[in-house]
């Protein structure tokens, strides 16, 4: 009889630990199916802090906004609301603390990184800004990004970014329109 509870919770136990994976898998996945994509402009990388261990660190031109309210709290969670601009990328329509009222897919959870009361300039910490990729090309992207960015060329590096609903799933970074993972192999060349 003890046995047979041992293995209905070993049972249990087996199925809880697939199911949480399995969950998060296709939590990602329908956001890239039915989530509206946004290009994030990225800045440069901080040459001090550069990858740690298999993912680049990205920083993006739109984590700095300029906004009256100083209320803002180190690590607060906020509701950043995206939208458009005219050449494509990603730009913030507001930010929040709390989701508004209309039905928007259209914002991403993210929190505060600091807020800097003597220009008004709040941070935000978003939560895709890990790119994960093979450890031996990770030296090489970090190069590539930093060399493109510093060319005058503008606007030649972005991250592709799916968001529904406050999720968000970042899916490439791209040089010239050319995914990371073929610029630094085309680059080996």
């Amino acid at each position: 009889m003890k046995t047979i509870h041992i293995f209905i919770i070993f049972l249990l136990v087996v199925v809880v630990q697939l199911f949480v994976p399995a969950k998060m898998i296709l939590n990602q996945e329908s956001v890239i199916e039915h989530g509206e994509v946004f290009k994030f402009k990225t800045q440069p990388i901080d040459p001090s802090d550069p990858f740690k261990g298999k993912y680049i660190n990205l920083n993006y031109t739109i984590s700095n906004i300029t906004t009256t309210d100083s209320l803002w709290k180190r690590r607060a969670p906020i509701y950043v609301y995206l939208e458009t601009d005219s050449l494509g990328y990603a730009k913030i329509q507001t930010v929040s603390r709390t989701i508004l009222a209309e039905n928007n897919n259209t914002y991403v959870k993210a929190s505060v990184q600091w807020y800097a009361k003597y220009n008004n300039q709040l941070n935000i910490n978003f939560p895709f800004n890990r790119y994960y990729m093979k450890e031996t090309k990770a030296y090489d992207a970090e190069i590539a990004v930093r060399n493109r960015q510093r060319d005058s060329l503008l606007d030649n590096t972005y991250a592709l970014v799916y968001v529904k609903q406050g999720d968000a799933v970042l899916t490439d970074v791209l040089i010239d329109d050319i995914p990371i993972k073929n610029y630094v192999e085309k680059k080996e060349e």
